[in-house]
């Protein structure tokens, strides 16, 4: 028989020990998305469905309820459980991976996408994510007396399943992601930094090989080529419009619902939040979230430093990693920094497979930085 009372008491542990500074951080950041998809995609939603203005709003906030469900489930676990679990959901995001090519469906010349009855428009690569990390920081932890060199070989042949079967959809920003989280991991464990150096250049020479000379990528050398020549309009409409958006909003912007690139340029509420925040609100609104996600990575990395546990401290790293990456390369797309690339904000940008994928990392973030030790 279900026991209220021993649910609360255990819900009333887990928010005894959790850090509440990051679990505040977390929930305001994701109410600003929450926010920020009201202000961008009203009009989208009007004039794209023909519905009420708060389609895509009301999709944000469901989104938003089941990652806040799936943060509280992870970061509720116990170590021992978190971590068996984690390695159960890595083969099924694996699975999920290989289902893409023969199932998945293909939007705009990409096939990133799984349509199933159960999980309608899904991305798998954000469920992958996670769990890549803590298998890698799982391996190369292992206390088993193996030489170090081939832990690293294990799992660099642990992400190399994923990376090809993101450059097939082709997805080269996500496996970029992957590839510099592994990296991250893998220096911090240790390795000699020639190796690692010697390693990078194969790798920038075996992608440099791969977007120039075989037809599949030669979308991602022409947005290459013409993000070295800004003449060139063919492939820089979105960039070239963020610019615009961000220039024309200076410092306090053109106030809410003003902006116009929500409506000139698709996906703009996912791929340009950014630029769609700046045109709205000012670059002294980006400055203040920047300044949020700095002090969210400080306080975890306050938490790393402070960890004697080898294997916790890869994971918080991993995870924290990731979301810094990932945050990176969608400012630097938005300020045309680097080509377009597709990337989400994490906890700011509309899509429900990116929230999912980020209230994972929260909430092992959140486990593995509880006061209480399991």
């Amino acid at each position: 028989m279900f026991n209220f009372n021993t649910l609360y008491k255990f819900y009333y542990e887990w928010w005894k020990n959790i850090d509440k500074t990051l679990f505040i951080l977390i929930i305001f950041l994701f109410s600003l998305g929450l926010f920020f998809s009201l202000v961008s995609t009203s009009l989208i939603a009007s004039d794209k469905l023909d519905t009420n203005n708060y389609f895509f709003f009301f999709k944000h906030l469901v989104y938003i309820f089941i990652g806040m469900i799936v943060l509280i489930f992870f970061s509720s676990l116990s170590k021992k459980n978190l971590f068996k679990i984690s390695f159960y959901f890595f083969l099924i995001s694996l699975f999920f991976l290989f289902l893409v090519p023969v199932l998945g469906t293909e939007v705009k010349g990409s096939k990133r996408w799984l349509n199933l009855f159960f999980l309608p428009r899904f991305q798998p690569i954000e469920l992958f994510k996670p769990f890549i990390i803590i298998f890698i920081a799982s391996i190369l932890s292992s206390e088993k007396s193996v030489n170090i060199y081939f832990k690293y070989l294990l799992t660099f042949i642990a992400i190399i399943p994923a990376c090809l079967l993101l450059m097939m959809q082709p997805d080269i920003g996500q496996t970029l992601l992957i590839f510099l989280a592994w990296a991250t991991l893998v220096f911090i464990s240790g390795i000699s930094l020639p190796i690692i150096l010697t390693f990078f250049s194969f790798s920038l020479l075996s992608l440099f090989y791969m977007v120039f000379f075989i037809p599949k990528f030669t979308y991602i050398k022409n947005r290459i080529l013409s993000f070295f020549n800004p003449n060139d309009g063919t492939h820089n409409f979105q960039s070239d419009k963020a610019i615009d958006a961000i220039s024309s909003g200076g410092y306090f912007g053109k106030g809410i619902g003003e902006g116009t690139l929500k409506n000139r340029v698709p996906e703009a509420h996912t791929d340009y939040i950014i630029s769609v925040i700046s045109e709205e609100f000012g670059v002294v609104a980006i400055v203040l979230l920047l300044i949020l996600f700095l002090f969210f990575i400080y306080t975890v990395f306050k938490k790393i430093y402070l960890e004697k546990n080898e294997k916790i401290k890869l994971v918080l790293t991993g995870t924290v990693c990731l979301i810094i990456f990932q945050t990176l390369i969608h400012i630097g797309v938005n300020i045309r920094l680097f080509p377009t690339t597709g990337m989400t904000l994490p906890y700011l940008s509309y899509g429900g497979s990116s929230i999912v994928g980020v209230s994972i990392l929260s909430g092992i973030i959140l486990n593995l930085t509880k006061r209480k030790i399991d």
